[in-house]
């Protein structure tokens, strides 16, 4: 059960990953700026937004 369970929140980790880069990539070079976020940085943004801070 455990196994089930770490594959599901895996699973959820991965999408919210996903969605975070789609809509990150979105915006255009200006809105990132506004926001203080270079393209350089969506990566490390959604790994942070679904695992967390290293």
């Amino acid at each position: 059960m455990a196994a089930i369970q770490h594959m599901q929140e895996n699973r959820a980790r991965r999408a919210i990953y996903r969605q975070t880069v789609h809509e990150l990539n979105v915006l255009t070079n200006r809105d990132l700026a506004d926001l203080g976020i270079n393209r350089a940085m969506i990566g490390r943004l959604a790994h942070e937004a679904a695992w967390g801070t290293k």
